[in-house]
């Protein structure tokens, strides 16, 4: 396996990738080979050692993702991208303009379930719908000539 992960890996290479990694540390190669090994730090091949000799190498595999489910199905998912796709005109709006609020609105009256603004932004992303654009915001330098130093001509 390579020693560098270049993108991310899905809770099933994760598995392989833990499991895999017990098979060495089985064999009796240390932490930090295993570390270097699977591109992870020690502190991560220490956890997966003390999880395997504590509970077994079934410890090591993956578990259901923490975190509440989706209020909407993946059919009503589907079908919110394609209210997206369709614009907000169509969906009632005055303009064409997609806002997180316009479309939380939507889905409320399209399925009945409300979302917070903030997280129709986060739906719209996780389905492709926009990317996110955080923007630092950016701070102007106002320059006032009675504070700027004075600039005289000639040789000192």
């Amino acid at each position: 396996m390579d020693t560098t992960t270049e993108s991310i890996l899905t809770r099933d290479e994760m598995e392989s990738r833990r499991l895999l990694a017990a098979q060495d540390l089985q064999r009796g190669l240390t932490q930090s080979q295993v570390a270097r090994k699977f591109g992870v730090s020690r502190t991560t091949a220490s956890r997966w050692y003390r999880s395997l000799t504590g509970r077994g190498v079934e410890s090591l595999r993956k578990r259901r993702a923490p975190g509440r489910p989706s209020r909407l199905s993946t059919v009503q998912l589907a079908g919110a991208a394609e209210v997206y796709r369709l614009g907000a005109r169509a969906a009632g709006f005055e303009t064409d303009r997609w806002t997180t609020a316009r479309f939380a609105e939507a889905i409320f009256v399209r399925f009945g379930v409300r979302y917070d603004p903030d997280h129709v932004g986060r739906i719209m992303h996780r389905l492709g719908l926009r990317e996110r654009n955080r923007q630092k915001s950016r701070v102007t330098t106002v320059a006032y000539p009675q504070f700027l130093p004075e600039v005289t001509s000639g040789a000192a």
